[in-house]
């Protein structure tokens, strides 16, 4: 009776699966990234979802966790520790009293124009590292995954 995967299947999946291997990169680009906004004392991914937050105006929570591919249990979370911190405020939603909005607050708009020119940089390094062309095939590569079904 077998007791496990073969060699063989480990090995595949190590250099065939997507899944493994954007995963992998992704743990590797957000450790940069947050090595890179430490002095500041937030995360790639506090940055990421503040940047989204300014682009959208002021989105429902929903509607953020869709932008950013993530749940709205992770974005509420991650919200109220940003809003602890007086760098987003939540407000109810006007038209929907259950839904609430987020906005960068003038104190978190400040941190992003610091953190702003600090990513420039390191995507500079980055593309640098990787060369221009990968970076640009592997930006359009991603940006072509869509969510699938709910």
């Amino acid at each position: 009776m077998k007791h496990g995967i073969e060699r063989s299947d480990v090995e595949e999946v190590r250099d065939t699966c997507l899944c493994f291997a954007t995963q992998k990169a992704a743990r590797v680009l957000a450790r940069r990234f947050d090595q890179l906004f430490a002095p500041l004392g937030i995360t790639n991914g506090q940055y990421s979802m503040m940047v989204a937050m300014t682009g959208m105006g002021a989105p429902k929570l929903g509607q953020l966790a869709g932008f950013l591919g993530m749940d709205h249990t992770t974005v509420t979370a991650a919200v109220k520790a940003l809003e602890k911190r007086g760098l987003v405020v939540l407000k109810p939603d006007p038209e929907d009293g259950r839904a609430r909005r987020a906005t960068v607050t003038e104190a978190g708009q400040s941190l992003l124009v610091k953190a702003v020119p600090m990513w420039r940089a390191e995507h500079a390094r980055l593309d640098a590292e990787l060369g221009t062309d990968t970076a640009r095939s592997l930006r359009a590569a991603l940006g072509e995954v869509s969510p699938g079904p709910d």
